[in-house]
């Protein structure tokens, strides 16, 4: 039976919070991350990810009213994320030649629904819960403004919308240093004020590698003061190839993370 698109079946949450994501096919997902992984390793990665993240907008109900959606693409492996995803994920098709493109369809798309709209990355699976419900709260206040959360590597992992502002996803110079600062520059120039998050982290190359695994074995903490979520999914498959392969010889990882698989 196919899977019905939460977009048409569940009842209106204040924000909608959809994750941009690619299918998990070797040699074309989390790509960056190989070397030190092979393209099996950092494909399973992405589905690990995607379970995690998804698991963590559903953590933040308890919290606030939010629904949680996966703007997904290819179109043909819709039936890949019907099969990871939790049933309570809605499905957007955002599958368009140009990124910004995706990004501002999807906005739109959930602001049909909800009070905000509230695009998130596929790469940080530890973000903690309560910046999504940070992110809500400060959608739900009155008055128009955006919110968003930068990434240690210049880009964003998080964007938030009252209004449909198309402006914000043009003429950005997508996965680089900038996109950050040039969104904040569109917001200046249209006169929306914004609600700026912790920094916090992609996991898209070797380095954040090496920090999301010091993260979940090590218990360090990025940035001070906020709490990783457990992200159980990512945890299992990093320990399976810590036990299994040389995985830590080619992170060159701390002697404590060592101790995590025995």
């Amino acid at each position: 039976m196919r899977r019905v698109s939460q977009i048409d079946t569940a009842p209106l949450a204040a924000c909608g919070i959809a994750v941009m994501a690619k299918a998990s096919i070797p040699g074309h997902s989390k790509t960056r991350l190989v070397p030190p992984l092979t393209y099996e390793e950092a494909a399973g990665c992405n589905t690990a990810f995607l379970r995690d993240i998804a698991e963590n907008i559903l953590a933040a109900l308890a919290e606030v009213s939010v629904v949680g959606y996966l703007a997904f693409g290819p179109p043909e492996y819709r039936s890949f994320f019907q099969a990871v995803m939790p049933a309570e994920i809605g499905l957007i098709e955002a599958w368009h030649p140009r990124f910004g493109d995706c990004l501002a369809l999807t906005a739109l798309e959930l602001l049909q629904k909800h009070q905000g709209a509230i695009l998130l990355n596929c790469d940080s699976p530890t973000l903690p819960t309560s910046v999504l419900v940070e992110s809500a709260h400060a959608l739900m206040q009155s008055g128009d403004r955006i919110v968003l959360g930068p990434a240690r590597d210049g880009g964003y992992y998080l964007l938030g919308l009252k209004a449909n502002h198309g402006r914000l996803f043009e003429d950005i110079s997508w996965s680089t240093e900038h996109v950050a600062r040039q969104t904040l520059a569109r917001a200046a120039e249209l006169g929306i004020p914004v609600h700026i998050l912790p920094q916090w982290y992609d996991v898209d190359d070797s380095e954040s590698l090496k920090l999301l695994t010091s993260e979940l074995f090590e218990s360090s903490v990025y940035p001070a003061g906020l709490r990783p979520y457990s992200a159980r999914h990512t945890r299992a498959i990093l320990l399976s190839l810590i036990e299994s392969s040389n995985l830590k010889n080619r992170l060159a990882v701390s002697p404590t993370l060592e101790g995590a698989a025995e």
